[in-house]
């Protein structure tokens, strides 16, 4: 949902509002780490906590799996760990990122960690919900700051529990706004947080994944219809275009053009443009890293949430019709519960383990692997962004 994004220069910070969380005062930044508090700890101990190893293997570092009484090793026959699977879910203070670590909590089978700028938010809403205390533990994320993502990665590191899977659903949508706003870094907002923050958090976060022993790894990142120009939604103007991506070159500041490929601010593509970024990432992580880690990279669109938070910077007449519009004329309406409950599937169903694979869902609410656009499928592409993406966040 809507935020103030924190540590933005003072004359950006009129209306950043980001899905999944709400403004949060100061003492937020005490709130590093996992809220362990109020929950079970002989749960938490028993079931979570495992030694990291430091042993490197090329690009990524092949970590063997620790075996302590709570934890069996995953074998070659298939057999499962013992212990509930942990995942990552950013932006799950509200919308779909709450929806998804609710449906995960349910099962009793899943630790969801709650990535999210406002601790508070996220631990009225996990109670609102309904979520066990022992199913869930909210740790502070703000994507609009790269040193927030790697305090988040250092806090969850020393609390030294294993990752299986990590979700990358939180974004911020600006769709009639005439300025840009930026990160903390200097980035435009939407790119900054879409893309960059979760660049560097799965690139930082990929160790952790490829040392965990669940059976099935995976990371997912969320994308868009809106971004996907072979589609009805995806030719609504101004339609995603990265260009020859020279606006990320330069930057993406003030100093030059704040647009991926270089023209002129628009709140609405920005997004688009930082959808087909996280589909270009997710694909070249597959590309990269599969094949070495066995770690299952996906994106999906879980449908149209005409009703989320993301719209409320749209314009008030839109925030009215968009919802029956979806539900009695395109069909393609999707409630947050629902939505939640198939990204909730991607997580952790056996049946969508292939690997490099968009998702999507049709008119029965079945899943299928579905068709990227020409620009969101361009393995070129995706290695310049790869390449340009490294470079702003620090890692090149």
């Amino acid at each position: 949902m809507a935020l103030q994004a924190s540590f933005l220069p003072s004359a950006a910070l009129s209306k950043a509002h980001r899905e999944g969380k709400a403004n949060g005062g100061a003492k937020d930044s005490a709130f590093f780490g996992l809220s362990f508090s109020d929950h079970k700890k002989s749960d938490i101990s028993a079931s979570v906590f495992v030694k990291r190893p430091n042993a490197s293997l090329g690009a990524v570092r092949a970590q063997a799996a620790v075996t302590t009484p709570a934890i069996k090793q995953a074998a070659a026959d298939g057999k499962k760990t013992l212990r509930k699977g942990n995942v990552i879910v950013t932006g799950a203070s509200s919308g779909l990122g709450l929806a998804t670590a609710k449906a995960l909590a349910e099962t009793g089978k899943w630790n969801v960690i709650m990535a999210c700028r406002d601790f508070l938010k996220a631990e009225k809403a996990a109670k609102s919900a309904g979520m066990a205390k022992e199913n869930y533990a909210v740790m502070h994320l703000d994507l609009a700051s790269l040193d927030s993502v790697r305090q988040f990665v250092k806090s969850f590191r020393q609390s030294e529990m294993p990752l299986d899977v990590l979700v990358c659903n939180a974004a911020v949508y600006f769709p009639t706004a005439k300025e840009p706003t930026y990160t903390a870094d200097g980035f435009e907002m939407s790119v900054g947080v879409n893309h960059l923050g979760h660049f560097l958090l799965a690139r930082e976060l990929l160790e952790d994944l490829n040392a965990s022993d669940y059976p099935s790894k995976r990371l997912i990142i969320v994308g868009s219809i809106t971004g996907n120009t072979n589609t009805l939604a995806g030719n609504v103007p101004p339609k995603a275009n990265l260009g020859d991506l020279r606006g990320l070159a330069g930057g993406l500041n003030g100093l030059g053009s704040t647009m991926i490929d270089g023209g002129e601010f628009d709140g609405a593509k920005a997004y688009k443009d930082s959808k087909v970024c996280n589909m270009l990432t997710m694909q070249e992580f597959h590309r990269r890293f599969h094949e070495e880690t066995g770690i299952t990279f996906a994106s999906l669109y879980p449908g149209c949430i005409a009703t989320t938070g993301l719209f409320r910077e749209h314009i008030p007449l839109f925030r009215l019709l968009f919802p029956p519009f979806q539900k009695y004329i395109t069909k393609g309406f999707v409630s947050e519960d629902e939505a939640g409950k198939r990204l909730a599937k991607v997580v952790s169903d056996p049946s969508l383990t292939k690997s490099g694979v968009y998702w999507s869902w049709n008119a029965n609410s079945a899943s299928f692997e579905n068709q990227l656009s020409e620009e969101a499928s361009d393995p070129e592409k995706a290695r310049k962004v790869w390449e340009l993406s490294e470079k702003m966040v620090g890692l090149a």
